[in-house]
């Protein structure tokens, strides 16, 4: 089976066609017969190729279709030439063949149009005739002048032109369609086009063979047979002819015409310079009369079409200018030297002005000065038509200056607005002052505080970037103030309140600056002061401590009247200066870490911040990391301090003590608990400690050992969440009574966080835990919480035991320490008895209970366990 691209069937169709042209070449010319059969031979190849490729375009109905119009066309025009010999020397000027081939021919137009679409007509079908009988009318007037005319002068049979003139209409009809197409069907349809034009020109030789008295003419069939034979190959070569893009298809449509109406006009005039035939006829006047009708058509409709365009654009126009109207934009027209031609009348609302007050003033008088001259360059680049790349359209962000005398910013869009020759432009312009307040605002709100209204912190550290960059060489300065106790203000008043006594203390800290001087809230009750120094200045330091100096004074010098109530705070400040290599984050956490340095040291005070401040924060970071760590690898171990009861020597309590195995060695408590409670890991380290006591000593209590539990506790451990709960939980797992555990407080935290220490801990003395105060005498517990707070136990600070016998002054207050709690049905314990002589003196006194290193070092759980026995001190074993 042969396919649809089998390369078998244009060579057979090659090979036929060599047959039937060397039959043609081979014979003289004395047999008009042997002319007819040629032709017959193309014809029928081609109509067998078109319909035997229409039955293969399956997929195509429409190509399929002109496929087979094209079969049609070819093989009714093939059977008029076979007969055309038949018909010769019949007293008819168009005889039956004649008939057959104008059908073919015309079949083959209609054949060629349908392949080449009707999307290639141009405007409309009527525009379309008008120009395909124009370029027919054209061809046939240079014809007749050049060719037929001569002969037709002595001629006795005009009708023989009549073929030949259908012809020429039909393949001009279709020739401008068929070469502005851009389909998929194009080469069959141009092998269509060759066919009727040379079918065209066989006729013409015919019928002026005809005229001068001889018949068809066997060479005259030679083009006729090669055109069928290309048109018998179109459709089976897989070559498409290059699609002419829609400009150039347009430009055919419309203009082949018009070229071949000047060329019949110049060969006309040409003719009547020149001469004109001996017989004039009627034929070649009504030709041009026809012509000249047809173009007067096209210019009507060309001007219709012209003024719609008109009219169309002017609506537009008028649309667009009502759309921008409508949505609050002003609309001008103006050149690019920015005269105004035309104004909307929407500028009256937005600017004040009345439009004709505009038209002929340039927009540049009203155009702020900054932005008059990229805006005037944007429109010169819009007209200038020596630019390779110039716009058509732009954006113009300008001021523009209102009849109030304000200046309001504006968006505009700019576009090129040609108009009867002139190069205008059109402007729509949107008045946008309440976008940019809006954007002021926002910028206001991202680089300001909203309770002081001073720069935050992303402005403080972009600022400090820029300073540094700026002076590098100088000293410039980071000053950090912390206002000291501000959380209990929060607690105490409310939130509200606190951020009205941050207001005051931005104003008060405000007015102790210098005019250069930058000032932030960088957060909570934080705040951060930029020095801005020039280099060689030598009193930069002093300068910016002075400063420091001021700030303190500004926030203590006065209370803060909040909430009908003076309050009294002080501040905490650390100054760093910037050297040539540092980065604004080092700066200003330098600065950081002097101010806590200061808080650390009891604030109300300036620390300049030096290395050494951040090698401590540095390994207090390295530390908390170790703390957890060790803390998931249980490195931790409980040590016991022994209490003894100072009249029988023996053990009646133990204190437990954590210990850290680190480093192949243990680390005392003061070394890691300071970072444990800044960390928050002293809580779960808290709970491990506890719940390790009480199972140790609960198993010494279950041996028929009376002995109880003490355990410090700091402030964080006991605000945690479920504190109360973790000490019933740790109670109830080891078995451990509540009487048994006495829970240690120092005297600060009675007092900083009275309420809800109090609070919590008498929750824990209602189920029977004893609580004890530590260190007493050292802070500023007074007898009156004495009595809110139902305290079992105060252990004498080992200060007071230190200066027994020595100083006579501590030696009368641990008396009177002893005395007052027993006078209060309290236990007293004294701490650090290390020498026989402060032992003697405690005994004296009526002290009953003691601890230190002349009575027993801390020991773990095994050391303990040797005094079980007898449950005696070593002080009774050396006695």
């Amino acid at each position: 089976m042969i396919g649809l691209r089998d390369p078998r069937v244009p060579l057979t169709a090659a090979g036929l066609a060599a047959v039937a042209l060397a039959a043609a070449l081979i014979w003289n010319g004395s047999s008009a017969v042997l002319a007819a059969a040629a032709t017959v031979v193309a014809g029928v190849l081609a109509a067998a190729s078109l319909g035997v490729a229409s039955v293969k375009a399956t997929r195509s109905p429409h190509r399929s279709a002109s496929w087979r119009w094209l079969a049609a066309g070819a093989a009714i025009w093939a059977a008029g030439a076979g007969v055309r010999p038949l018909a010769e020397g019949t007293p008819f000027v168009l005889t039956f063949a004649d008939l057959l081939l104008f059908v073919g021919t015309a079949l083959l137009a209609i054949g060629a149009a349908r392949a080449a679409r009707r999307r290639a007509y141009g405007r409309s079908l009527l525009h379309y005739i008008l120009g395909a009988y124009l370029s027919g009318a054209s061809v046939f007037a240079v014809c007749w002048v050049l060719l037929l005319g001569p002969a037709y002068a002595d001629a006795d049979e005009p009708g023989t032109l009549v073929l030949p003139v259908l012809c020429l209409m039909a393949a001009c009809a279709v020739a401008p369609a068929v070469l502005a197409a851009r389909s998929a069907g194009r080469r069959v349809g141009v092998a269509a086009l060759v066919t009727l034009v040379a079918i065209t020109a066989e006729e013409f030789v015919t019928a002026l063979g005809r005229l001068e008295g001889g018949g068809t003419t066997p060479l005259a069939v030679l083009p006729a047979c090669a055109a069928l034979l290309l048109l018998a190959a179109a459709p089976w070569s897989g070559r498409a002819l290059i699609r002419p893009p829609r400009p150039v298809a347009d430009v055919v449509v419309d203009g082949l015409p018009l070229v071949l109406a000047g060329a019949a006009t110049v060969v006309l005039a040409v003719r009547v310079i020149t001469g004109v035939p001996a017989r004039p006829v009627a034929v070649l006047p009504v030709v041009a009369a026809s012509v000249v009708l047809v173009l007067l058509v096209k210019v009507f409709f060309l001007a219709l079409a012209t003024a719609g365009m008109r009219g169309t654009i002017e609506s537009g126009e008028r649309r667009l200018m009502h759309m921008a109207e409508s949505a609050g934009d002003l609309v001008l027209v103006c050149d690019p030297d920015g005269m105004v031609h035309e104004m909307g009348p929407g500028v009256e609302a937005l600017y004040g002005y009345q439009p004709q007050e505009l038209v002929g003033r340039s927009i540049f008088d009203y155009v702020h000065s900054e932005d008059a001259e990229a805006v005037q360059s944007a429109l010169r680049a819009m007209s200038d038509d020596e630019t390779a790349d110039r716009q058509t359209a732009c954006r113009l962000s300008c001021r523009v200056r209102a009849a109030d005398g304000t200046w309001r910013p504006a968006e505009s869009v700019a576009t090129r607005h040609p108009s009867e020759g002139e190069d205008l432009v059109l402007i729509s312009t949107r008045d946008v002052s309440d976008q940019v307040a809006l954007r002021n605002q926002v910028a206001h709100l991202t680089f300001h505080d909203g309770v002081t209204g001073l720069p935050n912190r992303a402005y403080f550290e972009e600022r400090t970037r820029e300073v540094l960059a700026r002076h590098a060489g100088g000293r410039t300065a980071v000053v950090f103030l912390d206002l000291d106790g501000f959380t209990g203000v929060n607690d105490s008043v409310g939130h509200a309140a606190g951020d009205h006594l941050l207001s005051q203390a931005s104003r008060r800290l405000r007015s102790v600056l210098r005019t250069g001087d930058t000032l932030a809230r960088w957060g909570g009750d934080e705040f951060a002061v930029l020095i801005e120094a020039a280099a060689g200045q030598p009193d930069d330091a002093r300068v910016a401590m002075e400063l420091a100096e001021r700030m303190v004074r500004a926030v203590s010098a006065e209370s803060f009247r909040v909430a009908d109530r003076d309050i009294v705070l002080t501040a905490s400040v650390g100054v760093a200066f910037a050297d040539e290599e540092i980065t604004a984050g080092d700066l200003i956490r330098n600065a950081d870490v002097a101010t806590a340095r200061a808080k650390e040291l009891g604030g109300g005070r300036v620390e300049v911040f030096a290395a050494h401040m951040h090698a401590d924060v540095v390994r207090r970071l390295e530390l908390a990391a170790d703390l957890r760590r060790a803390l998931l690898a249980e490195q931790f171990a409980v040590e016991y301090q022994p209490v003894v009861d100072l009249v029988t020597s023996r053990v009646i309590a133990v204190e437990a003590l954590v210990r850290w195995w680190h480093a192949g060695t243990y680390s005392p408590p003061r070394q890691f608990l300071g970072a444990a409670e800044d960390t928050g890991l002293i809580v779960p380290l808290g709970e491990w400690v506890l719940a390790q006591a009480c199972r140790d000593v609960a198993a010494w209590r279950a041996s028929a050992w009376d002995i109880g539990l003490s355990l410090n506790l700091s402030t964080r451990q006991i605000t945690a969440p479920r504190f109360v709960e973790t000490i019933e939980a740790a109670l109830a797992e080891s078995g451990l009574p509540p009487s048994a555990l006495t829970l240690e407080v120092i005297e600060e935290m009675l007092v900083e966080d009275a309420e809800e220490v109090v609070e919590r801990l008498s929750r824990l003395r209602e189920l029977g835990v004893r609580l004890a105060i530590d260190d007493f005498g050292t802070g500023y517990a007074s007898l009156a919480l004495l009595r809110r707070l139902p305290v079992d136990i105060i252990k004498i600070d080992p200060s007071f035991v230190s200066g027994l016998g020595r100083d006579d002054a501590l030696t009368m207050l641990t008396r009177t320490i002893v005395r007052v709690g027993h006078d209060l049905g309290l236990t007293v314990v004294a701490e650090g008895i290390e020498c026989p002589e402060q032992l003697e003196l405690l005994r004296e006194m009526g002290c009953t209970r003691g601890q230190g290193y002349l009575v027993a070092r801390p020991t773990d759980a095994r050391g303990i366990e040797t005094l079980m026995p007898a449950g005696l001190s070593p002080l009774q074993n050396t006695a």
